[in-house]
């Protein structure tokens, strides 16, 4: 997958774990096409549930050099490809309320803010500290 700036390299694949709550996954390294230099990660999560409400479908992560680029948004909307030929009719990507920089990537891939929710205490990310995550949602037509 790849835009005039940016291409996706899968990284790994990831298998569903039920007793985890987790679903499959693609991990890509973001790589520059003019110079094939690695700018961060980023994975998507094939699937609902309640792990990808709260967590998301999509994370990211761009190397702080890079940052102020969309290239975290950028990959986004070309990981919505895939999601799209699995058969994925919408999304939610997450983050802290206070990660502005996360909630501007959202905004700037077209993710609408469904709420700012409080973590269930028997959820892992509740569990290492965290309260609340702003859930963006994004919904595709499929053809």
């Amino acid at each position: 997958m790849r835009n005039e700036e940016i291409y996706l390299k899968v990284h790994e694949k990831s298998e569903a774990n039920p007793e985890l709550n987790y679903v499959p996954a693609y991990h890509f390294k973001i790589r520059r096409i003019s110079d094939d230099f690695e700018l961060g990660d980023c994975d998507l999560r094939i699937g609902y549930n309640e792990g990808t409400y709260y967590g998301g479908n999509i994370g990211y992560e761009i190397y702080p050099e890079f940052r102020g680029n969309h290239f975290a948004g950028k990959a986004c909307m070309l990981l919505f490809e895939l999601a799209k030929n699995h058969g994925m009719n919408y999304l939610y990507i997450t983050c802290n309320p206070d990660n502005m920089a996360s909630r501007k990537t959202c905004e700037f891939a077209g993710g609408i803010l469904e709420e700012i929710a409080d973590l269930p205490p028997d959820n892992d990310m509740y569990k290492e500290g965290e309260r609340q995550k702003c859930i963006y949602k994004f919904s595709f037509n499929q053809k």
